[in-house]
This record gives C-alpha cells, sequence and structure tokens, in this order.
C-alpha cells in the first residue's frame, strides 16, 4: 500500500472480531484509526480490556463515536481522510433485534450510511463490510452458497444486514467504491462476545451451572475460528471487488454486479458441527461435564449453516486452517486465564 491510501478505519475495533482485525494490522505495520462507541449491550469491562492491547500500539488512534452521530462521523473521515476502511461495527445479536428494533436501525441502517457517505468523501480504495449467514434464511439447501438469493431474512438482524448489501450495491454503482460484503458464520475464539454460545457455555460448565440447550440439541453451525476470519476480511481489504466481466443482466448473480465493483462472500469453516459436539470439546476442554437443560427452538433460530466457501477461496485464495477441536480449546484457555476461573 501506498501512503495515500492512510490509515486504515476499522469501526468496532473494541468488539470481538474488529479487535482482532485491528490488532492483525497493527501487527504488519498499518496505522489504524478504531470507532466504537462502547456500548453496553455486554460487558463494556471486555471491551475496555481489548482496547486497552489495541492503545498499547503507538500506531493506533481510537475515537468514541456512534455510527448514527452523522456529524461526527464526517468530521472523523475528514480528519482522518481513511481511504480503507473495514466496518465490523453494528448491534450484534439475533435475538436482541426481536425486542430492540429501533436499535438496529439506529446502528445498522444509519450508521452504515454514515459509512458510506465517509467513503464517499475520501473516495475509498477498499470496503470491506460485515454481513452475516442469517442473511440466507428460509433457505434450506446446504451447503450456503453466495450464489443464492437472501430474500426470505427471518429476524431484522437479517434484514438489516441484507439492505446493507444492497446499500453498499448501490454507492459502488454510483461512486465507484470498491465494496466487498462478508457473510460470517459463527465466529468464535479468545474474546468473544458473552453473548454466544461458546462463552456462555464455558462459563456455565466451569461454574457447575445448566445450560440452556436450544433446540434441543438438534442444531448444527459453522464454527469458524477467529483467527481464519481476519485472514479473509484482511485478504478482501487488499483485493478490492472489481464489477464482473462476466456478469448476465438477464440471469443476475446475486454475489456479484456487472455495473459495479461489488461482491458478497462467505466467510466460514466449510464444515458442520453438530452443537452436541460442541459442547462436548468445551467438557473436554473444561475437565468438567455440562448439566443440560434441553430447550426448544427460539424464534429466528436457523437449524443448520455450513458456507460454501468455494468463491471465497478463488477470490481471496481464503483456506481456513483452525479445526473446531483446536478452536475451542484455545477459547477455553483464554477464558480461564481472563476470569482466573
Amino acid at each position: 500500500m501506498t501512503d495515500r491510501d492512510g490509515p486504515v478505519l476499522v469501526t468496532g475495533a473494541a468488539g470481538f472480531i474488529g479487535f482482532h482485525t485491528a490488532r492483525r494490522l497493527l501487527e504488519r505495520g498499518e496505522t489504524v484509526v478504531g470507532v466504537d462507541n462502547m456500548n453496553a449491550y455486554y460487558d463494556p469491562a471486555l471491551k475496555r480490556g481489548r482496547l486497552a492491547l489495541l492503545e498499547a500500539y503507538p500506531a493506533y488512534r481510537h475515537h468514541e463515536i456512534d455510527l448514527a452521530d452523522r456529524a461526527a462521523m464526517a468530521a472523523l473521515f475528514e480528519a482522518e481522510r481513511p481511504r480503507r476502511v473495514v466496518h465490523l461495527g453494528a448491534q450484534a445479536g439475533v435475538r436482541y433485534s426481536i425486542d430492540s428494533p429501533w436499535t438496529y436501525a439506529d446502528s445498522n441502517l444509519t450508521g452504515f450510511l454514515s459509512i458510506l457517505e465517509g467513503a464517499r468523501a475520501t473516495q475509498a480504495t477498499s470496503l470491506v463490510f460485515a454481513s452475516t449467514s442469517s442473511a440466507f434464511g428460509a433457505n434450506g439447501a446446504l451447503p450456503f452458497s453466495v450464489k443464492q438469493g437472501a430474500d426470505h431474512p427471518l429476524t431484522l438482524y437479517a434484514a438489516t444486514k441484507i439492505a446493507n448489501e444492497a446499500m453498499a450495491h448501490s454507492y459502488a454503482h454510483l461512486f465507484g467504491i470498491p465494496a466487498t460484503g462478508l457473510r460470517f458464520f459463527t465466529v468464535y475464539g479468545p474474546w468473544g462476545r458473552p453473548d454466544m454460545a461458546l462463552f456462555k457455555f464455558t462459563g456455565a460448565i466451569l461454574k457447575g451451572e445448566p445450560l440452556d440447550v436450544y433446540g434441543e440439541g438438534r442444531m448444527e453451525r459453522d464454527f469458524t475460528y477467529v483467527d481464519d476470519v481476519v485472514t479473509g476480511v484482511i485478504a478482501a481489504l487488499d483485493r478490492p471487488a472489481t464489477a464482473d466481466p462476466g456478469w448476465d443482466a438477464t440471469r443476475p448473480d446475486p454475489s456479484t454486479s456487472g455495473v459495479a465493483p461489488w461482491r458478497i462472500l462467505n466467510l466460514g469453516a466449510g464444515r458442520r458441527t453438530p452443537l452436541m459436539r460442541y459442547i462436548e470439546l468445551i467438557e473436554q476442554a473444561a475437565g468438567r461435564k455440562a448439566v443440560l437443560n434441553l430447550m426448544p427452538y427460539q424464534d429466528g433460530d436457523l437449524v443448520s449453516t455450513e458456507a460454501d466457501v468455494t468463491e471465497t477461496r478463488s477470490a481471496l485464495d481464503y483456506a481456513p486452517e483452525t479445526p473446531v477441536e483446536v478452536g475451542v480449546g484455545r477459547f477455553v484457555d483464554w477464558y480461564r486465564d481472563y476470569y482466573r476461573a
């Protein structure tokens, strides 16, 4: 990259994936401008712990801003002039969107428009943004391919992410902003989110408390280790999207575009793991048995997820390396060290 590319803007920098991405960029010598509003969706102490590690790097600058604050975000882009943007800041959580829909509209829709307008102002050379496997919704064809449509979301959270994909296409077409949307599949690992299953299950097992296991344990997920996801995110940043010269407007591919530098890619491990097997791996790493409280499915739950990463492998040389048997153990070791459990 040249000096003209300036710093990399990473939103959600004190969040789980944002923290790991920012740290990887700093370790390769980039200047990183981080944005996070440090909200209390989950324990802010965990966010402050991540942020403290980032602020130990001289090349890191942090801004505590809400993405929906249009004036503050415009001022940030004007002051920092980032031309490469990794947008990972959003209101996370599938089930929380059922109870707090306006929060998702503010963060995931208005907030994303702030990013697009900033990228337009700085004539961004590469925009990478987080989408979700939840976009596949009612689609039951596994593995999920980006060549399939994403027209039947089951939660507002998924709907906002599908909207982000469409918004990015419009800006890529109108203003030439190379945009890559990445559909993440159940990312896990050290410094993870406390609302995710691995975090909750590990804490409960170590404390001898019962686990609420939804879907009566019959769900399967494409659990993807965070280091593999970060490798994909940065590869997408380094290889900006281009328009597809072979795109057929009469049979449009929903993952690419012939009129805009835009694409959608899956970031997953490319394999399904039964939820009960996941719990077994936590038990093995923790050295304790789980007490299971089997529960029915919740609204918005997908029974199974699995990423088809064919296009991601081709576009980014993406090759996830961390099997769930290794990744779960790393998380449990981190959890024990962080909480002295």
